[in-house]
C-alpha cells in the first residue's frame, strides 16, 4: 500500500494527518501551527496554537485569551514521529516557514515571505525540502522591487518637500510590518511623526519586545493640526479614503505597497505619491526562494497562481495550484487591512 502523503489540502486548511495538525487553518481546528500574526493566517477559534516566540506578542494582542505555545526558530518538535520546525520567513517579525519531515518526505509551508532583509523581521532563510508551498502574491514579471534604501530616500524627499511647504504627508501602510519598516527609515529631524491608533497599537506591542522605533505621536480625537505643521502621518490604507484625513488640513497622500508598481492602481486611489514597497517577495525573489529549496514539487497559492504555476512548469518545475483562503497583499489594496487592532 502506498504511503499516505504527509500533507493534504482540505476545506479547513493545510493539514498533516499523521501529526493531526493544521497550518494556518481558515476554519476552527483543534491544533494549529501559525506562520505569522496577520489576520488571514492567524484566525480565532482554534483549540491550541503554536507559533514562534517572537510572533507570540502580536498573536496574544490580536487573539487575546488563546491556548498558545511557542517555539524558537530551528528547534525541532516531534508530533507522532513528524519532525516540525519553524524557520525565518522575513515577512514580518516572528514570521516563519514551517518544515514538516517524516521518513524522508519533507514539506515546507512558507506562509508569506520576502527575501530582502528589512532590519526588523528575522531575515529569510532558505530551507531544503521535497515539497514547497509558496505564495505568489506578486507572481508576475512586472513586480520587481527597488532596494529599501532607495524607497527610504524617496519617502524622505517627498516628506521634506511637503514639510517645507507646510503640507502634512500621509502614508497608507499596513499596521503590522509595513508601518514599522517605514518608521525605522524616517528622518526624525524633518518634523513630527503621527500615527493612527491601529498602527500605534502594533508599535506598542513591538516596542515592548525590543523593536527600536522612533518617537511617534498618536492622533487623538482632539488632535490639533496647527501644533504639528509639516508632520508625517502613518495610517492604515482604509483611512486614506475616510473623513479622518480631513483633520490634517492641506495634505499629500502616499501609499507604500507592491501594487504601486501598477500605475492604474495609484490613479484609481487618487494618490499623490506611490512607494513600491512590499512585505512579500517580488517575481525574482519568489524564483530565488523556490530555487534555493531544491524542492521536487511546488504548490503555489494566493496570488497570480495560474500564470506563476505555468511559468514554473515551463522552466522544469513540477508545479500545481492550491486553493486557500489566504489574502496576501491582493485583498488589502481593496481597503482591507492586516491590522492588529479592531
Amino acid at each position: 500500500m502506498a504511503q499516505e502523503r504527509l500533507i493534504t489540502f482540505t476545506d479547513r486548511g493545510i493539514y498533516c494527518p499523521r501529526a493531526d495538525v493544521y497550518i494556518d487553518p481558515w476554519k476552527p481546528v483543534p491544533r494549529a501551527l501559525i506562520t505569522h500574526g496577520h489576520a488571514d493566517h492567524a484566525r480565532s477559534g482554534h483549540g491550541q496554537y503554536l507559533c514562534t516566540a517572537s510572533a507570540a506578542p502580536i498573536m496574544r494582542h490580536r487573539l487575546d485569551s488563546i491556548d498558545l505555545q511557542t517555539v524558537e526558530y530551528g528547534a525541532s518538535i516531534d508530533m507522532n514521529g513528524v519532525q516540525i520546525s519553524f524557520h525565518p520567513a522575513g515577512h514580518v517579525i516572528g514570521s516563519a516557514q514551517i518544515r514538516l519531515a517524516y521518513k524522508g518526505e519533507i514539506w515546507v509551508i512558507s506562509g508569506d515571505y520576502k527575501i530582502e532583509p528589512d532590519g526588523i523581521s528575522e531575515p529569510f532563510e532558505p530551507v531544503q525540502c521535497t515539497h514547497f508551498v509558496s505564495e505568489c502574491t506578486f507572481g508576475l514579471p512586472i513586480f520587481t522591487w527597488e532596494s529599501q534604501a532607495t524607497v527610504a530616500a524617496q519617502i524622505k524627499k517627498w516628506w521634506r518637500n511637503n514639510s517645507a511647504a507646510g503640507i502634512t504627508s500621509i502614508i497608507g501602510a499596513y499596521s503590522l510590518g509595513k508601518a514599522q519598516r517605514i518608521l525605522s527609515l524616517l528622518d526624525t529631524d524633518i518634523a513630527a511623526i503621527l500615527t493612527h491608533g491601529a498602527i500605534e497599537a502594533s508599535n506598542h506591542v513591538l516596542r515592548a519586545q525590543g523593536v527600536q522605533l522612533p518617537k511617534t505621536h498618536l492622533v487623538t480625537p482632539d488632535f490639533d493640526n496647527k501644533a504639528h505643521k509639516g508632520a508625517l502621518v502613518l495610517a492604515p490604507p482604509a483611512a486614506l479614503g475616510s473623513k479622518w484625513v480631513k483633520k490634517f488640513g492641506p495634505h499629500s497622500t502616499g501609499f507604500a505597497s507592491g501594487w504601486m508598481r501598477l500605475r492604474g492602481v495609484r490613479r484609481r486611489r487618487a494618490l499623490d505619491q506611490g512607494f513600491v514597497m512590499s512585505d512579500h517577495s517580488d517575481w525574482n525573489g519568489l524564483l530565488s526562494a523556490i530555487n534555493a529549496t531544491n524542492a521536487e514539487n511546488i504548490f503555489v497559492t494566493h496570488g497570480y497562481t495560474d500564470i506563476f504555476a505555468r511559468h514554473l512548469n515551463s522552466i522544469g518545475y513540477n508545479a500545481a495550484i492550491v486553493e486557500t483562503a489566504f489574502e496576501g497583499e491582493a485583498a488589502q489594496i481593496d481597503e482591507t487591512d492586516e491590522s492588529v487592532a479592531s
